[in-house]
């Protein structure tokens, strides 16, 4: 990413959630009794937790130690904490002003309006604890989806090919080896015939993957016609060129704008991510270049992280295209974002003659919370009638 556009996004980003954060806190200091000394102690919570995130991403840059991991659990889950708090207590000022003008609260609350405030706040962090844990459960039961599909080209004689997919692993300090190993072990339970692993496969740093030494649970991954992954966003940020090497050193190989003949003619391409085109070299390949080389009269299977352009694999003759990066807004109400900025947010659709799958993804970014969708591994078989 340029610095300029890097300077901007963060600017904008730890803004927004400065104001957030000043919101939740202002209200929460005005739920204690003027003069308590329970405020400070909440003010001081409250510094801790929303600075915990930010306070452990840098602590992190500079050493792996058990103290940046707590700072940035805490500070993750805090994330989650935030936007619940954010909705709750935005919630009950449009219901404090509509009362004001349309009065409708109970005489109760005006005569003991203190403790009403207190019962309030305390009513508030139990619900948003609530939320907050279901949706930390959702986040650890990973579905498997299944789709079967046929395509309208022979394969050399090969009459079906089983896929099992994933995107989105987020590996590192939230997403760490008791998480990776469940992903191994359920890949490897499908008995695939090929794994493809659409990008963001680890998270920000690479420094936690080595420390907890991942890769040699990934190096498990088995299957006859091999493990292919892409790059995302988070192997940009973190250093693509340190997370690839290292993926590779661990029996992945990383397409990058680059195309592979499987058994049966096959061909499986793999575009860079679009960040790529935000670090000043030459950018990502045009799809139409990359698939120059490619026989489209058998089938064609396509890895783009970030599911923008879709039309681009339609038109240029692609059977299958597998995308990640949505997380489908991973909290609701973001997938409702997510639906507006992605023709699909998640799932399958059909768009021509190319059959399109966007994963929810199997980790989570940020806060190891979902709510109104599910973690996924992908399991397709993909049958060949010409």
């Amino acid at each position: 990413m340029k610095t300029s556009s890097l300077i901007t996004f963060l600017t904008i980003a730890l803004a927004i959630y400065g104001s957030v954060n000043l919101y939740i806190g202002i209200r929460g200091w005005q739920s204690f009794p003027h003069g308590s000394s329970a405020r400070w102690y909440f003010l001081a919570a409250f510094l801790f937790v929303s600075l915990s995130f930010i306070a452990g991403r840098f602590m992190e840059r500079a050493s792996m130690t058990l103290g940046s991991y707590i700072f940035v659990w805490i500070g993750s889950v805090w994330l989650a904490v935030m936007v619940y708090a954010f909705m709750a207590v935005l919630a009950l000022d449009i219901l404090r002003t509509i009362n004001h003008f349309l009065p409708f609260f109970p005489d109760v609350i005006a005569q003991n309006y203190a403790k009403a405030k207190q019962i309030t706040a305390l009513s508030i962090s139990g619900l948003v604890a609530v939320v907050v844990a279901v949706g930390y459960i959702n986040a650890m039961a990973t579905n498997i989806q299944t789709l079967d599909l046929t395509i309208p080209k022979g394969a050399n004689g090969r009459k079906d090919i089983t896929i099992v997919a994933a995107s989105d692993m987020h590996l590192g300090t939230i997403i760490g080896r008791w998480r990776c190993n469940s992903l191994v072990e359920q890949i490897n339970g499908l008995k695939p015939d090929l794994i493809l692993l659409a990008g963001d496969i680890v998270d920000e740093d690479l420094g936690r993957v080595v420390q907890q030494n991942l890769g040699e649970e990934l190096s498990r991954l088995d299957a006859p016609l091999g493990v292919y992954g892409i790059n995302g966003n988070h192997e940009y940020i973190g250093g693509v060129e340190r997370a690839d090497a290292y993926l590779r050193d661990h029996g992945i190989t990383m397409l990058r704008d680059s195309v592979v003949t499987l058994d049966g003619g096959i061909s499986l391409v793999g575009r860079d991510d679009r960040s790529a085109n935000w670090g000043g070299g030459p950018g990502r390949k045009p799809l139409e270049v990359l698939m120059a080389s490619v026989d489209k009269s058998l089938p064609v299977i396509l890895m783009d992280h970030q599911p923008f352009g879709l039309g681009e694999g339609v038109a240029n003759g692609v059977d299958l295209q597998l995308s990640g990066h949505t997380h489908h807004g991973q909290l609701w109400p973001f997938n409702y974002i997510t639906d507006r900025i992605y023709e699909v947010s998640r799932g399958y659709k059909k768009i021509g003659n190319t059959n399109v799958y966007v994963s929810t993804g199997f980790g989570t970014w940020g806060p190891p919370v979902r709510l109104g969708n599910r973690p996924e591994i992908v399991k397709i078989t993909l049958h060949f009638r010409p």
